[in-house]
């Protein structure tokens, strides 16, 4: 694994946060879903240190139970930010419905699954322009998902500011104890909360694996595993790059 100064990268990443929302007025406000996750607990810890709570806009959004209701509660309520519980449910009933009578394509499982973290990011990105201030919606995407794909195209995988994005699992959940959070939420069984399956289940691999990989080209890792890692990644490299367009000449 690559070297990692947990203190120095974490009190960066806050100095960081800070100054970008800053850039666009020192009242300007973060919105962020709140799933109860490794993810989205770490990154509303850092927009906490970095900001204060009244600049913080936690946003809960079951469809219909929400197996994580608890733990999204207990972080917010561990880091005293306000929050409002969203139900996505009317939401996204009424689009099922309305795809099932389509002519022309069908409701995948698929389908189903990327459409709620595509309905919570068009809810995010309401309550940002319901604001009274200047308020952007923060993604919660860390390098070891982003490598492999392992999210929703226009879904958790959108927002107008990333902090995650160059930290690995492994040192996600680092900077998650330096901040302080329940061990419960730093190091849950992560899942989608969307399949049924955990992700690493999902993936086929663990993240220490991936992260073993992403850090050390000459890391231990099985022939097979490698192939699948590299396969996703390079499957899913268009989430990661802006949308390719025509240069007239």
């Amino acid at each position: 694994m690559r070297e990692f100064n947990v203190k120095d990268q974490t009190e960066k990443l806050i100095q960081y946060t800070r100054d970008w929302f800053n850039k666009f007025g020192d009242n300007s406000k973060a919105i962020i879903g709140i799933s109860g996750g490794k993810d989205s607990s770490v990154t509303a810890a850092v927009l906490k240190a970095a900001l204060g709570a009244d600049r913080v806009l936690g946003i809960i959004m079951p469809n219909g139970q929400m197996v994580d209701l608890d733990d999204a509660k207990l972080l917010v309520n561990h880091l005293e930010i306000p929050y409002e519980i969203v139900p996505i449910t009317d939401y996204y009933n009424a689009a099922i419905a309305t795809f099932e009578n389509a002519k022309t394509f069908k409701v995948t499982k698929d389908l189903k699954i990327n459409l709620a973290p595509r309905l919570r990011m068009s809810t995010l990105y309401a309550v940002a322009q319901g604001q009274d201030v200047t308020s952007f919606v923060v993604n919660t995407c860390n390098a070891s998902e982003d490598y492999v794909g392992y999210s929703t195209k226009y879904g958790d995988a959108a927002g107008d500011v990333s902090l995650l994005q160059d930290f690995t699992v492994t040192e996600v959940l680092q900077i998650g104890e330096y901040l302080g959070l329940p061990n419960q939420l730093v190091h849950k069984v992560p899942s989608d909360g969307l399949s049924g399956m955990s992700d690493e289940e999902k993936l086929g691999f663990t993240y220490n694996m991936l992260d073993e990989y992403i850090s050390d080209s000459n890391a231990d890792i099985p022939a097979d595993t490698r192939e699948l890692i590299e396969k996703k990644h390079v499957a899913n490299l268009h989430k990661l790059q802006l949308m390719p367009a025509y240069k007239r000449h």
